[in-house]
């Protein structure tokens, strides 16, 4: 495979530090722009990533950085702009003819959704489709690293149990490091994957007691499942400081969890990548640290 160039966005975040790692593990050159610069872009910088500092919201940014790149991987976080930020990520892409834009997206992105950033996920997803870069948009679950999440795991430490408002509603929990390697697959082998759409689950689907009971075996302490109220799922978050925009999102897949929009599994991470990803206990176990017996 020859070598190419790459432009990571979210760099430092979940699924952009391990992309960037298996692309250089890989033998490509990896430019990873990051909103400004701390220790993991000093890190990246020290794995061998050309680091710059831009904003999504910032035409000239991605112009800039995606001049001379092959393909790219577009991660925003939940916040407002991302269709703005999108179109000018589409424009950037077209004008460095890209041959690959790999899309974060999330598995409730609907025109009809209630969640704000949702929705803006979904019309992100056809902004690019109507742009003609060539796209692969990924829809995941949730994530494995929401266990790990201050409002999550804190009740998990402090009170032995986890409080989300999801009922009776499951999932089958990815975590960041597989996705980023079928990411960086998809982006160094992108010929059969353009213009495709694809749900990433783990391999295994549980509701919430099944996670607790999961959590309880790896770190020796029983952990339960004791669902919240939404309301109280509100006052939780508020706790933290998390915008209105943020807490809107996640009351509305709260309810979309809890109708079963979140559930499924696929085996696309392991065909692709030839590695299975990991369960909920694996994910535990690899994060230990976090977990106090």
């Amino acid at each position: 495979m020859q070598p190419r160039k790459f432009l990571i966005t979210g760099a430092t975040g979940k699924t952009g530090v391990y992309t960037v790692n298996y692309l250089l593990e890989a033998g490509h050159s990896v430019r990873a722009m990051a909103h400004s610069e701390d220790e993991r872009s000093a890190a990246l910088r020290a794995a061998g990533a050309e680091v710059v500092v831009g904003d999504l919201l910032n035409h000239d940014d991605l112009i800039q950085a995606a001049s001379g790149m092959s393909g790219a991987y577009l991660c925003y976080p939940v916040r407002p702009g991302f269709i703005q930020g999108t179109a000018y990520f589409a424009d950037a892409a077209r004008r460095a003819g890209l041959d690959v834009v790999v899309e974060m997206s999330q598995i409730s992105a609907r025109e009809d959704s209630k969640s704000h950033a949702a929705r803006d996920h979904w019309i992100a997803e056809r902004v690019l489709d109507w742009s003609g870069v060539p796209t692969v948009h990924i829809r995941p679950t949730f994530f494995s690293e929401w266990m790990v999440f201050p409002w999550v795991r804190d009740t998990i430490v402090k009170e032995s149990k986890i409080t989300l408002p999801y009922g009776t509603g499951r999932h089958a929990p990815i975590a960041a490091i597989d996705q980023a390697r079928f990411i960086a697959n998809v982006l160094m082998q992108p010929s059969s994957h353009i213009g495709k759409t694809y749900e990433l689950c783990g391999p295994l689907e549980l509701d919430y007691h099944g996670i607790a009971n999961e959590i309880s075996k790896v770190i020796d302490r029983k952990i339960v499942y004791s669902p919240a109220t939404l309301d109280e799922y509100r006052e939780h978050l508020k706790k933290y400081g998390l915008p209105e925009f943020t807490i809107q999102h996640f009351i509305e897949v709260a309810i979309d969890y809890q109708n079963g929009v979140f559930a499924g599994t696929d085996n696309i991470i392991e065909k692709v990548t030839g590695e299975a990803p990991q369960t909920v206990a694996e994910f535990v176990r690899a994060n230990r640290q976090l977990f106090p017996a």
